[in-house]
């Protein structure tokens, strides 16, 4: 996720595009073969899958998929071979696979490969395991384009989760330089995206340099560590002051503006043991319009947004 988690008018009408037109024709197409009178729109014509407005979101990164509790219209996991059941019998949910854009995890098949290739930077300091990736380089693009993307579609996903986009803000700003162009360059990988992949969903996580000059290429965006976050060298969770809170708010409002058709999702970090905490993160969320949800900075755990009542097993 992103790195500083150190381990998160008159409206205008929506813009026809590549992925509304992808999307309304997969939605022809799955209610011809349904043959009911759902309201959902349907995704990809691939899967068969259903394509809708949110009340509730789940961003898990472990491996125990039978544990997702089926009460999750979106789920984000992290993609793995052994995911492909769940991905392929969860019919009822959206269902995307984590990519990180602009850095690549030393544990990844395809990392000595670009390490060969001189497209690796400098690990995240935050992250050590965790290695910058120059968007701009055209072996990247190539490899997201025709094998890690295709590989995650293939396996019954109905679409992607693309982390680490503000990393590509963080390296220009930091070296105007050396890093000149890399927003330009992840908003053009983002647009080819959608092109090689019109009907899919994409979902982004924050990004927000990137986010104005690829308003309608994408669908879903998310916040992260909006609220609540967790500071690893005390090893505490702490609340963001206002002023944080309203300028993170503010670029994902932005980015609606932009395009009306796009749903905004919160992930915030906070104490599993403390329900009243977490309580508070959902209402404060909801109360503003977002969907959230609330978990442990690894998220290798599934914190429920309310705990079952006693004695119901």
């Amino acid at each position: 996720m992103t790195s500083d988690v150190t381990h998160a008018s008159d409206k205008q009408k929506p813009m026809l595009n590549r992925r509304a037109v992808g999307i309304s024709l997969a939605a022809l197409v799955a209610a011809a073969l349904r043959g009911n009178s759902d309201k959902s729109i349907a995704g990809p014509i691939y899967t068969g899958k259903l394509y809708r407005q949110h009340q509730s979101m789940l961003v898990y990164y472990g491996d125990r998929y039978d544990s997702i509790p089926n009460d999750y219209s979106l789920v984000v996991i992290e993609d793995r071979d052994t995911a492909e059941p769940f991905v392929k019998a969860r019919t009822e949910s959206t269902v995307l696979g984590y990519v990180s854009i602009a850095e690549v995890h030393s544990g990844r098949p395809f990392y000595s490969r670009l390490r060969s290739k001189g497209v690796l930077g400098a690990p995240n300091p935050n992250w050590p395991d965790a290695y910058y990736v120059d968007v701009r380089s055209r072996a990247w693009r190539d490899l997201l384009l025709k094998d890690i993307i295709p590989s995650i579609l293939n396996k019954g996903y109905q679409g992607i989760f693309l982390d680490t986009l503000d990393t590509a803000e963080a390296l220009e700003r930091q070296d105007p330089v050396k890093a000149k162009g890399m927003i330009a360059a992840a908003a053009d990988l983002i647009r080819a995206i959608r092109s090689a992949f019109p009907s899919i969903i994409i979902m982004i996580n924050r990004g927000y340099a990137v986010l104005p000059l690829i308003p309608g290429e994408f669908d879903y965006l998310l916040g992260e560590s909006v609220r609540g976050t967790f500071n690893a060298q005390t090893g505490k969770y702490f609340r963001r002051s206002e002023q944080d809170v309203d300028w993170q708010r503010t670029r994902m409002l932005e980015a609606r503006d932009r395009d009306p058709a796009l749903q905004l999702f919160l992930l915030d970090y906070w104490d599993p043991k403390d329900r009243s905490g977490l309580a508070e993160l959902y209402a404060e969320a909801r109360s503003n319009g977002f969907v959230p949800y609330v978990s442990t900075p690894d998220l290798m755990q599934i914190v429920p947004e309310r705990q079952p009542s006693a004695g119901v097993q």
